[in-house]
């Protein structure tokens, strides 16, 4: 017996159209991690090690972008093998970490990618990521970032950091690309994103 077709799906999300024109033309969008893909908080261990927690709607947007011709990018100040693995099983190909200089690190990173500020989009929570959001095309901030980031950011998410934020970005960025509905429609037909 065939499959039935699925019904029909009608997005429900929406953004300001400044918002939208804001984002068009971003084919880069760079992540921070601590604030921003968890809450903030690092959880040590008796041995030393370090424990975060990820939201899976998060890394599910993370996983879209590219299918909406938009690159992930992670540039991180902190270092740990906990990061390390989800950056890996997201498949995000570019990740800088342990970066000290954000500005720094990510110049070189655009550069392979052959990309300009006037297509990237950035998301961070704190003063270090304000060097990335100052001079990126579209500035995004989750709801407990500091004060001083939600100021410049063209869109402070309704979500807080580690709790969707990110998901919220990447589903304003996929609006904007004009991709949206089309993945949402891909998901009622096969999860692969293939030919049903």
């Amino acid at each position: 017996m065939p499959t039935p077709a699925p019904a029909a799906v009608t997005p429900v999300l929406q953004f300001a159209p400044e918002l939208l024109l804001a984002a068009q033309g971003v084919r880069v969008a760079i992540f921070d991690v601590d604030g921003v893909l968890t809450d903030g908080r690092i959880y040590i261990g008796e041995q030393g090690e370090t424990v975060k927690a990820f939201a899976t709607l998060d890394g599910h947007g993370l996983k879209l972008l590219p299918r909406g011709g938009i690159e992930p990018v992670v540039i991180t100040g902190l270092d740990s093998p906990a990061v390390r693995r989800r950056v890996a099983d997201l498949g995000i190909r570019h990740a800088v970490f342990g970066a000290g200089d954000k500005l720094a690190a990510s110049q070189p990173l655009l550069a392979r990618l052959g990309v300009g500020w006037d297509s990237v989009a950035a998301m961070g929570d704190d003063w270090p990521d304000l060097p990335l959001l100052t001079r990126a095309r579209f500035a995004c901030a989750p709801a407990n970032a500091h004060a001083e980031v939600r100021a410049v950011a063209h869109h402070v998410t309704q979500a807080a950091g580690g709790h969707g934020a990110a998901r919220e970005c990447c589903d304003l960025l996929l609006v904007a690309a004009g991709r949206y509905a089309a993945l949402l429609h891909d998901h009622l037909v096969t999860l692969d994103g293939g030919s049903p």
